[in-house]
């Protein structure tokens, strides 16, 4: 797999993914078992929950993990690696086996959105890419979902490709939006890769090529009359840009029968202009005509413009979309949680910091959804240890999971595991569903939970609790490693 530069994404892993998989080699651990977790710690612009996104590329790049003879060379030049780990390298291939949550699913702090079972070197060569894709494309599917969920049903494009950070964020910004619920990109390769909808019709500077605004306009319906979507801000909106798209609609869409025309706003007092815009072109008889705006727009600020009655049908977003701005790190993290045996018996791992936020489950693990029996509505994500299973026949009680000892017992629910296999022995076993399913099946996860999740402003926290075996297996490790310490 190679990058639009042509470089072997095998290479876009930390240097020390390569120097521990070097060490594993030499030590005589290369074919030990390990587990990892892909989990993040905290959500987006403190809303509600996030939008898992980026499984597509990520399986994508391990079916083509490979290592060229450049790589090779190049390895060896640094004269650090051992030669039969290079040699070794030469035949390099994924044997392991992952599970994840798939794309568009909502997740929570803390909770394993993809495990990796495999072989030490191959585990750990995953973690830089894994988390790139995984990082990126959540952030952005979760901060549009916030953007259209502000615009109540309104058409949102996503126009953030100039002010990405990279090719990458451009293109895969661009899936990840439209999974969150945008209609479409001005990204044209997205949608020629993804086919995420392109979309655009002009700048500024067509209206500035031509000797008049007019004929800018005229001359746009003319080409494009049934996309006429006119930019009336170049000059003066009131009093030359809508007029004189009136006039383009009139003289060149009227006599074609064409109703179907719009005008774009990228500047000024949106919820004030929209509201004489509409007025005017209501009066001209252009009740058809859709109104769209853009400009350093955010979930904020379009929900203040729809309180303010902006008349606004669709709104273009770009860089606090596409750059996540207002919390522009989504934080996922790729932690060891266990360690097989050569006996098959797993020995659970756990990290430990003065940081109570970053100590982490130990244990292979999976994560149960309860769904309410009555409402359908997600009550909380149960994980446990893997060999666990939720009998959802017996009530369950469950925490809060900043307070333990708020408990609500559930008792008319249905439990179901949020992972799936995605590869099993190195082989792909997950049928990898289309982007526009994808987007659907977001919508529908997210209409499985209670709206007082969706509020931008302390929203409503949701249990995600741990089984009473796995708390009791993470406060024996941590009292084990307490006593360690005062022994030292």
């Amino acid at each position: 797999m190679k990058s639009a530069n042509g470089i072997n994404l095998t290479m876009l892993c930390d240097f020390y993914e390569l120097t521990m998989g070097n060490g594993y080699w030499v030590s005589g651990m290369k074919d030990r078992i390990t587990y990892f977790d892909v989990f993040f710690r905290d959500r987006p612009d403190n809303g509600g929950f996030a939008i898992a996104a980026g499984l597509e590329q990520i399986v994508d790049y391990i079916q083509n993990l490979h290592f060229a003879q450049e790589d090779i060379e190049y390895l060896r030049g640094r004269g650090i690696f051992d030669e039969s780990f290079l040699e070794w390298l030469k035949d390099f291939r994924f044997h392991g086996d992952i599970w994840a949550v798939p794309e568009g699913t909502p997740v929570f702090p803390n909770e394993p959105v993809i495990t990796v079972r495999a072989p030490a070197i191959e585990a750990q060569l995953l973690e830089t890419y894994m988390l790139l894709e995984f990082n990126h494309q959540s952030l952005i599917a979760t901060k549009a979902n916030r953007i259209c969920r502000a615009a109540e049903g309104r058409t949102v494009l996503e126009f953030g490709s100039r002010r990405a950070q990279g090719i990458t964020a451009a293109v895969t910004g661009a899936r990840a939006a439209f999974i969150g619920g945008c209609a479409g990109t001005a990204c044209t390769v997205s949608d020629q890769v993804y086919g995420v909808p392109a979309a655009g019709t002009m700048a500024h500077s067509w209206v500035q090529m031509f000797g008049s605004e007019y004929e800018a306009f005229e001359a746009y319906c003319k080409a494009y009359p049934t996309n006429a979507v006119l930019l009336v801000d170049t000059f003066d909106t009131l009093r030359s840009g809508v007029p004189n798209a009136i006039r383009a609609f009139n003289n060149i869409l009227k006599p074609l029968g064409i109703r179907k025309c719009g005008i774009r706003l990228d500047s000024g007092d949106m919820a004030y202009l929209t509201k004489k815009a509409r007025e005017m072109l209501d009066e001209a008889g252009w009740t058809e005509c859709t109104i769209t705006v853009s400009n350093s727009l955010d979930e904020r600020l379009i929900r203040d413009l729809i309180r303010q009655g902006a008349k606004i049908d669709s709104f273009g977003v770009g860089e606090r979309l596409i750059t996540s701005r207002s919390t522009p790190v989504f934080g996922g993290v790729y932690k060891l949680c266990a360690v097989e045996n050569e006996d098959g018996s797993l020995t659970p791992k756990i990290k430990i910091s003065e940081n109570v936020g970053k100590i982490t489950n130990p244990g292979y693990k999976k994560v149960y959804r309860l769904y309410d029996g009555k409402t359908g509505k997600a009550e909380a994500d149960y994980i446990c240890l893997h060999d666990e299973v939720v009998d959802d026949s017996k009530p369950l009680t469950i925490c809060d999971p900043q307070a333990r000892w708020k408990r609500k017992t559930l008792k008319n629910f249905r439990a179901k595991e949020l992972q799936v296999p995605i590869f099993r022995n190195g082989e792909l076993v997950y049928d990898l569903p289309t982007l526009p399913e994808i987007k659907q099946f977001c919508k529908d996860q997210l209409n499985t939970l209670w709206p007082e999740l969706f509020r931008f402003d302390y929203p409503h926290l949701y249990y995600v609790d741990l089984s009473e075996k796995l708390m009791a297996l993470k406060d024996s490790m941590l009292e084990s490693a307490g006593r360690q310490r005062e022994e030292k």
